[in-house]
């Protein structure tokens, strides 16, 4: 692995979830040079927000690093950044904001975790920009009072995922709850996707629900997991295993596994599986050694 230079980073905010966070190729662009998009965590301990900042990389270093976009409001600690990046197939980016923190975290004179009912808030929120950082004109909530216009779809903790079919034509994310109740979801712009009203999740100090499993007006998760903390999610397109092909992997940290979601052909969840390296990633499954289990 080699170390490239990227000339003209902002001050990158390195503690407890903060750091460099996602990085995503122009899809227009083939070379000699291309266009690097980059999520980072950005300012301080003290004061702090997620960023998306655009260089350019020739092949050995990256530079011209320009700030595109800056989520408001900041916060502080080192919790909940998000974030991720997915291209559409109309050129514009989707940009996925966490939600800042778990209690007793406060942004401003609410919870951070608050925040994704905001809609004057770009924390908890999945984001439709231009090119060059600007609100996609039509963004589905622009025209809410109040509403922030970069905002696609609302209602998110801390997505870890975040990708696009190979049509082009859906978008999933996979996202952190909180002692259970991680998700996957199937995003689709003006949707609220319920945190922390709508969620499986429970509070880290009491062990109480946060919210309640289903609300009406809210988009219901495609899989809820307790507990599977999510990680990387990827739509296969291979053709080394053909039968997978249309599945989404979603990666587990805790659990130290691999998922694959399959769908039919209207879109409904049909069958998951996982697979591991070590029995220790499946405390209650005898089969632990074997690389798939169904319980």
């Amino acid at each position: 692995m080699q170390d490239l230079p990227l000339a003209g980073l902002p001050k990158l905010m390195t503690g407890g979830q903060g750091d460099l966070l996602d990085i995503a190729v122009h899809p227009a662009d083939k070379g000699p040079q291309v266009r690097v998009y980059m999520t980072m965590a950005n300012g301080t301990e003290a004061e702090n927000r997620t960023m998306l900042v655009r260089g350019t990389f020739d092949g050995k270093r990256v530079t011209g690093i320009v700030p595109l976009f800056t989520a408001s409001p900041s916060k502080n600690g080192g919790e909940h950044f998000g974030s991720r990046i997915a291209w559409l197939a109309d050129g514009t980016l989707l940009m996925s904001i966490g939600d800042g923190g778990n209690p007793p975290q406060r942004v401003g004179r609410m919870l951070a975790r608050d925040q994704a009912q905001n809609l004057g808030s770009h924390n908890g929120s999945i984001l439709r920009l231009t090119s060059e950082g600007k609100p996609v004109p039509g963004n589905p909530l622009a025209s809410k009072p109040g509403a922030l216009p970069e905002i696609w779809s609302y209602g998110h903790r801390n997505i870890q995922g975040l990708v696009v079919d190979a049509a082009g034509k859906q978008v999933f994310a996979s996202e952190h709850g909180p002692r259970g109740g991680d998700e996957i979801n199937r995003i689709e712009g003006g949707k609220n996707y319920g945190w922390p009203i709508q969620t499986f999740g429970l509070d880290y100090k009491t062990r109480e629900p946060v919210g309640k499993p289903s609300v009406p007006g809210m988009v219901d998760p495609l899989v809820a997991w307790s507990p599977s903390p999510p990680s990387g999610l990827a739509w296969y397109t291979g053709h080394a295993f053909p039968q997978w092909r249309g599945s989404l992997f979603s990666g587990s940290l805790a659990g130290m596994d691999v998922r694959r979601i399959a769908f039919d052909a209207d879109g409904k969840v049909v069958k998951q599986e996982k697979s591991w390296r070590s029995a220790s990633a499946c405390a209650t499954c005898a089969r632990g050694r074997t690389a798939t289990c169904t319980c």
